[in-house]
């Protein structure tokens, strides 16, 4: 009786299992839950920031040599935030920075893994040190938060992306493909919500405007001078975020301090 019992139970077993993975992988399709690890954020943002840095015609990086002070005074604005003491991966991601220079992209974008990339346009196109850092505490959130491995999932397949993070030949076609959605990477609207408030979490400690990236919706929604990047056409509307960025701001008290312009058109001006 035993045997009979375990010898029916035992597919029964494996089908609540099977169940159990199938649901898993349905809800990280649909963005409820990360199937990632830590570990395969770090692998797939590692694989992506070599693809990135091997296609200078399509990503044509900032050299270091002969831009120290840009690649100074971007990557403190980085160090400022990830130092608020608000960024949960701080320690565990790479948090890497690079300027792509294209004065014709008004862009930021971070792979998993904490590999970011800040365009020289969108630098040239706001006029100050704090929506900067606004922008840039939006993007470190995606990747923060993981966003970017559940927006990827949905778009490739998990088996795609875990193939690329660990190496796997067979997804090399693929890999450029994956890097260069990045850039424009459709994340949804609570995704882009939560990324929003985060900047201000994290920005609320240092002393920059806690609301610093509704500076760049505000500039948008006025015309600007330049023509929105792609990406924002999914986001919510740029005045709604701008609301939403001044509420939490003011609902956590934030009490920061403008910082120079004069340093920031200075820096400009060397781009």
């Amino acid at each position: 009786m035993r045997y009979l019992l375990t010898k029916h139970l035992l597919p029964m077993r494996l089908l609540t299992l099977l169940f159990a993975v199938f649901s898993v992988l349905m809800l990280a399709g649909c963005g409820g839950v990360n199937v990632f690890t830590l570990d395969q954020d770090r692998q797939l943002g590692a694989q992506v920031n070599q693809e990135i840095l091997s296609n200078p015609s399509q990503y044509p990086v900032l050299p270091e040599r002969g831009n120290e002070e840009v690649y100074r005074y971007i990557r403190g604005i980085t160090n400022k935030i990830l130092n608020s003491g608000q960024v949960e991966h701080k320690d565990e991601f790479a948090w890497e920075v690079r300027i792509i220079d294209d004065a014709n992209t008004l862009n930021a974008f971070a792979t998993p893994g904490g590999y970011i990339y800040v365009y020289t346009g969108l630098i040239k196109y706001l006029d100050s040190e704090d929506a900067l850092a606004g922008v840039m505490g939006h993007e470190i959130a995606h990747a923060d938060k993981r966003h970017s491995t559940k927006a990827m999932t949905k778009q490739y397949g998990l088996a795609t992306l875990l193939a690329i993070a660990t190496g796997n030949q067979g997804a090399g076609a693929q890999l450029g493909q994956v890097a260069a959605s990045l850039a424009n990477l459709k994340f949804g609207r609570a995704a882009e919500t939560e990324a929003d408030t985060y900047s201000v979490i994290y920005l609320c400690p240092t002393a920059y405007e806690a609301d610093g990236a509704a500076e760049f919706f505000r500039k948008l929604e006025q015309g600007g001078g330049q023509r929105p990047p792609e990406f924002l056409s999914t986001h919510p509307n740029p005045g709604n975020r701008v609301a939403n960025i001044e509420k939490q701001a003011n609902g956590r008290q934030c009490r920061s301090s403008s910082s120079s312009s004069s340093e920031y058109n200075r820096i400009k001006n060397l781009l």
